[in-house]
């Protein structure tokens, strides 16, 4: 594409934009429960939205992602797992353009709801 078809400018996204579509992503998929507060000492007090469940770092408009998950119970982790780093990925991609080097997953907890007997 030659720049005179062009248009004059750019576009920013804001990390906290990031930080949206790859929580919604993440909470679509079947098996999540939740969103965990994002762990980590000191560090994490100086992140914007650290306790959301997302952390996005991006290097040379590449994309790295912690996501931080609480899990229903009986679901394979595993496939759960993937099918967020799966998610995540495409949704970033498909909305932003932007390359994604890896999808980090966290299980933090279950949650196991009571049952009444």
């Amino acid at each position: 594409m030659s720049n005179e078809h062009r248009p004059a400018g750019k576009t920013t996204v804001a990390p906290e934009v990031l930080t949206s579509i790859a929580r919604m992503a993440a909470l679509s998929v079947p098996g999540v429960s939740a969103l965990a507060p994002v762990s980590g000492g000191v560090n994490r007090l100086f992140r914007r939205g650290a306790n959301d469940g997302v952390q996005i770092n991006i290097h040379e408009n590449t994309v790295f992602a912690d996501i931080y998950l609480i899990l229903k119970e009986d679901v394979n982790i595993r496939e759960v797992s993937r099918n967020v780093q799966q998610g995540v990925a495409r949704a970033i991609r498909e909305m932003v353009g932007m390359d994604i080097g890896q999808v980090d997953i966290h299980i933090e907890d279950i949650n196991y709801e009571e049952t009444e007997a």
